[in-house]
């Protein structure tokens, strides 16, 4: 599936998203309650780069958590934006925003950010150096030092590991009132469309994109999430 393809799926998806996957919140919240210790120690007007950010739920959880950090939000569906630009009025942070409609290459230039997030994006990225490459431009817009959070789907696919997972993880979305037909769409995706691959691996594309060792800091089902630093070299 191609960058575009991917994006109308989000464009059609945006106005139901967060309903559709109410019942999976006890992952999305301890995945944010774990990054709030990844990010205790970034300084009180910190500024933070949010990739991928979809209808905002880190970015909302975070500007509640931090009163006076600053959010430069990227997302390239508009209806996923403006959702997500509702939600920042609705709750009134959006004056700490800047919203940008469209990938990490059309982000203008400007001062670096001591941190950034990237939630269940780069799996959509199929070829390993265009993933790698993704992350180099994250790193080219955070402070030497800045950290990356960053989840993704992963699993040393074909393992005995990975197909007990895929099966719970399936029962989990039946549970969540995903119906069969969105399951079984899933399951192409994930075969077909979704870079799914071993945590370790996951870790060296990101630090091939000009970071230093991930670790991991979460797992629920498939979801694994990594902390890094920017390396302070700067990135190519």
């Amino acid at each position: 599936m191609h960058q575009d393809e991917i994006k109308a799926v989000f464009d059609q998806q945006a106005a139901g998203y967060d309903k559709q996957w109410a019942k999976m919140a006890p992952i999305r919240n301890g995945l944010h309650f774990l990054l709030e210790s990844v990010f205790a120690e970034l300084p009180a007007d910190a500024r933070l780069l949010c990739v991928g950010v979809g209808t905002g739920a880190e970015l909302a959880h975070l500007a509640q958590k931090n009163s006076r950090w600053r959010f430069t939000v990227v997302e390239p569906s508009g209806p996923m934006l403006d959702v997500c630009r509702q939600r920042a009025e609705n709750e009134g942070f959006a004056s700490r925003c800047d919203f940008h409609e469209g990938y990490l290459e059309s982000l203008p230039a400007g001062d670096g950010h001591d941190a950034a997030t990237c939630f269940l994006v780069s799996q959509f990225i199929l070829e390993e150096k265009a993933r790698s490459a993704f992350f180099r431009e994250i790193a080219k817009r955070l402070e030497p030092g800045g950290i990356l959070a960053s989840s993704d789907l992963a699993s040393e696919v074909g393992s005995q590991d990975y197909e007990a997972l895929l099966h719970a993880w399936m029962n989990m979305m039946a549970g969540a009132s995903i119906s069969p037909e969105d399951r079984e769409r899933m399951r192409e995706a994930y075969a077909n469309d979704v870079a799914v691959l071993a945590p370790d691996t996951v870790a060296s594309i990101i630090e091939a994109g000009g970071f230093e060792s991930s670790v991991q800091f979460f797992q629920a089902g498939l979801i694994h999430a990594w902390f890094s630093k920017r390396a302070l070299m700067a990135a190519a």
